[in-house]
């Protein structure tokens, strides 16, 4: 009864879309479209999409569905040595992903305000929404220090604690009261807003030429390893795959579920609304570039400045209610934040009621409180130097890792063939043969090749230039050791005293 359960495979896949598509699927996606070689990069997208991402998810969910557990309880299930490696991912993307992902939705919800003082004459940003940004926003006045946060920025803080207060108020109803009907609610609006922005983006002057920019293919760089490596590292983080929230949602789904089915659609959804929205963000980019009389180039950038200093420019320059159009875009960007971010708060309070035992409402309730405690350093004047070297660390090296771990645990020493057979008998009918040997091959050989591959570019960049210039001490200390520190903590968890009863099923 703690743990609750789906209403409807609709709700389910909602879910699952939600946590899926997040900020990365509108500020990273278009910009690596665009960066390795706009149209031809959705060629090595599609076939890491069927090489890993698709079968990995369609992984996730027969474990959690067959276990009938979060990612720690799986992998105990599996192999009662190899709970750490379902309470690592919990903990890092808990207690590390969502601590700066609140803090970055608060930017947006902040925005979003910004925005709507348009309506009474100019936006707070303008003139200069670059140094509004990085100096009045941010506060970084003196160019920040890692090793010296700096004072919190007390409206950015405040902001953060209503965006965990509204996480607590959907996890503490349940999966099937809360997480579902946030996202029954949250994702026809955010598909509503998209349109919307993408429909006004196209009708401005030079947006075609942001288009064929976003799109034109350059079918050379195919050649090149990093169009490959960011392809798959792209599939990889978008669909939330290493994160335990797919076991822990597929867990409360009812035993006859078609888990290939619904893991094809949230992939694909996910990745069509990627190339969607890029439409989007182009168009405005292009209409920039037209106004400014500059080259395309010149008003291309990625990541935060992107959405904070790039968009406000052009919401300033727009025709007609340019206001409305600030108040769509944030809002946009601030529903894309939340729905992921409830995702990874569930999978972590499932995990701890599911080990533990204890009251659902506890556990959310303090998971919460935590949670923005340990946001506070982000809000600080040096928080997005932070936000960065731990964002870095915790995709590139933590995710991938478990995400390899997952592959080659579940697939060479627990025996595929099981799953095989469970994900028939769930969907009350076989699939095709190809199928079979298409995902078999898959998981077995295709993903962790990939994923090794992605795990050692990252190593070998990091190690001929520190990553953004950073003090490598300042990389040791915050990335490496957020990455340490959780696993220490994982294995904590795995060994505490009231240890998990057996429940498998069929081992």
């Amino acid at each position: 009864m703690e743990r609750g359960a789906w209403k409807s495979n609709t709700g389910f896949i909602l879910a699952a879309i939600g946590s899926a598509v997040g900020l990365g699927n509108i500020w990273r996606f278009s910009y690596l479209c665009h960066k390795n070689g706009g149209g031809s990069f959705l060629v090595p997208y599609f076939i890491a999409l069927l090489a890993a991402g698709i079968p990995i998810l369609i992984l996730e969910f027969a474990i959690g569905h067959k276990m009938r557990a979060s990612a720690p309880k799986a992998m105990y299930t599996v192999h009662k040595e190899w709970e750490w490696l379902g309470w690592w991912p919990v903990l890092f993307v808990m207690f590390g992903i969502d601590l700066y992902y609140s803090v970055v939705i608060a930017w947006c919800a902040l925005y979003v305000v910004f925005s709507a003082q348009g309506f009474w004459g100019v936006f707070p940003w303008e003139p200069d929404a670059a140094a509004f940004f990085t100096q009045q926003f941010l506060g970084k006045v003196d160019g920040g220090d890692v090793f010296h946060p700096g004072a919190i920025r007390w409206p950015i803080l405040a902001t953060t604690a209503g965006i965990w207060a509204i996480l607590w108020v959907i996890c503490i109803r349940r999966i099937d009261k809360g997480v579902e009907v946030a996202c029954k609610i949250f994702m026809p609006v955010l598909v509503l807003l998209t349109v919307l922005l993408v429909i006004w983006g196209l009708t401005l002057d030079g947006a075609m030429e942001g288009v064929r920019q976003y799109l034109y293919p350059d079918f050379s760089k195919l050649a090149e390893a990093q169009v490959w490596r960011d392809a798959f590292g792209q599939i990889f983080f978008s669909l939330s795959i290493g994160f335990g929230i797919m076991i822990a949602y597929a867990s409360y789904l009812p035993p006859k579920t078609d888990l290939v089915r619904s893991a094809i659609i949230t992939a694909l959804a996910d990745c069509g609304y990627s190339i969607f929205a890029g439409f989007a963000v182009f168009s405005v980019l292009g209409y920039m570039a037209f106004t400014q009389n500059v080259p395309f180039q010149d008003v291309v950038t990625a990541g935060p400045g992107l959405c904070f200093v790039v968009y406000p420019e052009a919401i300033s320059s727009l025709p007609g209610p340019r206001a409305l159009f600030g108040l769509a875009f944030f809002t946009t960007l601030a529903l894309a934040g939340i729905t992921s971010a409830v995702s990874i708060f569930e999978a972590f309070v499932s995990a701890v009621v599911d080990k533990f035992g204890w009251r659902r409402s506890r556990v959310v309730t303090t998971s919460a409180v935590l949670g923005f405690l340990g946001s506070v350093i982000f809000t600080t004047r040096s928080g997005d130097m932070w936000l960065d070297i731990v964002d870095h660390f915790l995709n590139a090296y933590g995710l991938i890792l478990v995400g390899l771990l997952e592959c080659l645990l579940i697939v060479w020493y627990y025996r595929i063939d099981r799953l095989h057979f469970h994900l028939s008998d769930a969907s009350e009918g076989g699939y095709p043969k190809a199928w079979d040997i298409w995902w078999e091959w898959s998981v077995k050989f295709a993903a962790p090749t990939a994923l090794v591959f992605v795990l050692a570019w990252s190593a070998i960049d990091d190690l001929r230039t520190p990553y953004e210039g950073y003090p490598v001490q300042a990389l040791l200390i915050v990335g490496l050791g957020w990455l340490v520190c959780t696993f220490l903590a994982a294995g904590v968890f795995s060994v505490s005293a009231k240890h998990m009863p057996n429940n498998s099923l069929d081992l």
